[in-house]
């Protein structure tokens, strides 16, 4: 588990959001979710803009869910916002949608995506893959330190 870190659950439909915190409670593992209830929310918050200014108060999270299917700023729009954003390249970004559209799912990893999952419609089903996603991304996967920063590799000066 991870001690002080949380994943942030962006998704615009109150019955996903609400079966989502179920599976998450159900798995063990409810106090590691928060929600923004759309990609303006998503945004203001990581971007620490507005009601989400302090820091202390509203940290970044350690991974986002989100929803692709949102009115106004959609998870593609926030998705390619949050890569081109210097401290947000190394956000784990997963997206967890209904939608299996295979145009999504290439969209979704062009603009930076670390992982696509469809929602699955029942509640057991959504309690597996919820029990199955904190323990990969938690005890199985790796990720480079916070302090880490992506390092640009100059091209060496060409001789004429």
């Amino acid at each position: 588990m991870l001690k002080d870190q949380f994943i942030l659950l962006v998704d615009d439909d109150s019955n996903d959001v609400l079966l989502l915190q179920r599976a998450f409670h159900k798995a063990g593992i409810g106090d590691l979710l928060k929600v923004a209830r759309d990609g303006e929310e998503a945004i203001a918050y990581l971007s620490g803009s507005d009601r989400y200014a302090d820091r202390s108060k509203f940290p970044m999270p350690f991974l986002i869910l989100l929803d692709l299917k949102m009115p106004g700023t959609d998870g593609f729009e926030v998705l390619q916002w949050a890569r081109a954003e210097p401290e947000l390249k190394r956000l784990l970004i997963v997206v967890l949608t209904s939608s299996n559209l295979q145009s999504d799912i290439d969209r979704a990893y062009e603009l930076g995506a670390n992982s696509y999952l469809v929602k699955p419609v029942g509640f057991d089903e959504m309690v597996n893959l919820i029990q199955r996603f904190e323990a990969y991304w938690t005890e199985i996967n790796r990720t480079p330190s916070s302090s880490t920063s992506a390092r640009v590799v100059q091209p060496e000066p060409t001789l004429l």
